[in-house]
């Protein structure tokens, strides 16, 4: 299961900065995982500065 991004998110794009795979993209309201191809690494979630990011 992928990691998730939730309405915290403030679209700085920290995290799909720090993404390796390049799972993160930027959508309308918020950025999104695609969970196809999130390894569920973490390190989103720890480049998150406002927390926003849940794990599986």
């Amino acid at each position: 299961m992928a990691y998730k991004i939730g309405d915290a998110c403030i679209k700085c794009g920290s995290c799909a900065a720090t993404c390796p795979v390049g799972a993160i993209t930027e959508g309308e309201n918020q950025y999104e995982i695609n969970p196809d191809v999130c390894v569920e690494c973490g390190a989103c979630a720890a480049g998150c500065p406002v927390e926003a990011i849940a794990a599986p």
